[in-house]
């Protein structure tokens, strides 16, 4: 399916842009979110002539975006969450609850914003990436701990803190992966983006 950018997508286009995308990314992603419009004769000649109001929301939403990254610079959360001795969580941190810690913090994120590739499944220090504006992001510290305690020790460290053999030991906790959203829709944004805007095919052989 051929669609116009609405906006710039990550792996795909900029504003503008007429790119070809499988049917389903488009309608279960990029059309029910404004990204995009389905490139008709009528929706061409429409975005003609809303394209100069369009760049100006655009660049004004960058500038407040800008203005947001600045301010979220050095962000660290802190998750606290229940965990065994080696570190591993009893459940898992998601995107829902960074950016919930992100709004308590005085940041407005929704969780769509925030790119998580998978849910956060150990202790420790993370960098995930939070959008801001299509061309805006900034990376905040989730600091996943058992408690506020424990969370301190890791934020000097910068290390997660492992329990073993009734003895505190540090270990470098792996890093949570921030390329894409975690929500199915954001998930496939990035999966369909990538194969679909780079005009790239992959064929598998055995």
């Amino acid at each position: 399916m051929e669609i116009i950018l609405l906006e710039r997508i990550e792996n795909l286009g900029l504003m503008g842009d007429v790119v070809r995308v499988k049917p389903g990314f488009a309608r279960n992603y990029l059309l029910p979110r404004g990204k995009a419009l389905r490139a008709t004769d009528e929706n061409r000649r429409t975005f003609d002539q809303q394209r100069a109001q369009l760049e100006a929301n655009n660049l004004e939403g960058r500038k407040e975006a800008e203005a947001v990254a600045k301010k979220m610079e050095g962000l660290s959360i802190i998750l606290v969450r229940q965990a065994g001795e080696a570190g591993q969580l009893y459940g898992s941190a998601n995107a829902r609850d960074i950016a919930d810690a992100v709004g308590k913090a005085g940041f407005t994120v929704a969780r769509q914003q925030v790119r998580l590739q998978r849910p956060i499944k150990t202790v420790g220090i993370h960098p995930v990436r939070i959008d801001l504006h299509p061309e805006i992001s900034v990376d905040v510290i989730v600091n996943v701990a058992r408690t506020q305690e424990e969370a301190d020790i890791q934020a000097r460290t910068g290390k997660a803190l492992i329990h073993s053999d009734e003895e505190e030991t540090t270990q470098t906790a792996p890093a949570a992966a921030t390329t894409e959203t975690e929500t199915e829709e954001g998930s496939a944004a990035g999966d369909e983006a990538s194969h679909e805007g780079a005009g790239k095919t992959e064929e598998k052989t055995e």
